[in-house]
């Protein structure tokens, strides 16, 4: 069952989204060299709940915290810490969610410390670049795979451009996403056009790509959440809630 939102229902989830990006905005702007990535935790938690909404990911199969904060070859999913600080050179991976009136927003950046390498830069370029190319392959009629597609499109033409290739992480994708967080379709960041259900105007999904600069392969750590490349390679994921509306995608947790 994928759900359909009514018009109402999907300005309540945009509500939702802004104060996501309100909390990753404070968050990116408080990242520095020194700051704990608990500290970068409280941060967001505040700012939702000063919002008036809940933290989505606080309590979630457990998950300790309000965001997930993964640095260097950590992909998804890192428990932020008060002994994980921060230091120059360092890529993390800031992902976050916030539940206002029932509903759901979900998003996530990369973020750099100081100075990081051409190469690290390029990285997260390249992530964002095939996110942006999977949401503008958001439209009523389209399949499902048609964005899983344009995202891995866009990672070969970085790849060409940079001159190098990039680990596309397949264990992990987009969702659905609206009165839950993880909703059907799950959403795989490569393939084939032309599968899975169309998309259908009132639906909303997470976009979120997640590369590496090594291999595809994960391994999950043994605090049973943080998901780290198997070669120690670094990784960028950046992820946007998207609704489909016949007018086009509207992204749901774009900063205002």
């Amino acid at each position: 069952m994928i759900e359909i939102k009514t018009p109402a229902q999907l300005a309540a989830m945009r509500a939702a989204g802004l104060v996501v990006a309100r909390a990753l905005g404070n968050v990116a702007a408080a990242a520095r060299a020194g700051i704990s990535t608990a500290e970068l935790d409280e941060i967001a938690e505040q700012t939702i709940r000063d919002a008036g909404a809940v933290p989505s990911f606080k309590g979630y199969h457990g998950f300790p915290a309000s965001i997930c904060a993964s640095v260097n070859e950590q992909i998804v999913h890192g428990i932020p810490a008060r002994t994980q600080v921060l230091a120059d050179g360092d890529l993390i991976s800031v992902d976050c969610g916030a539940i206002l009136d029932d509903w759901h927003g979900d998003s996530a950046v990369t973020l750099y410390v100081g100075s990081v390498t051409d190469a690290e830069q390029a990285l997260s370029d390249a992530t964002r670049a095939a996110m942006e190319a999977g949401i503008k392959a958001v439209a009523p009629g389209a399949r499902l795979t048609d964005i899983s597609h344009a995202i891995e499109t866009s990672v070969h033409t970085s790849e060409r451009a940079h001159g190098r290739a990039y680990g596309i992480v397949r264990e992990y994708g987009g969702h659905g996403i609206g009165s839950s967080m993880h909703m059907d379709p799950f959403l795989p960041n490569y393939g084939k056009p032309g599968k899975g259900p169309r998309l259908r105007t009132g639906m909303a999904i997470a976009i979120e790509p997640m590369l590496t600069l090594g291999t595809e392969e994960t391994v999950e750590l043994e605090d049973g959440w943080t998901v780290v490349t198997a070669d120690g390679s670094r990784a960028a994921h950046w992820e946007h809630t998207v609704a489909v509306t016949d007018d086009g995608p509207w992204v749901l947790t774009a900063p205002e």
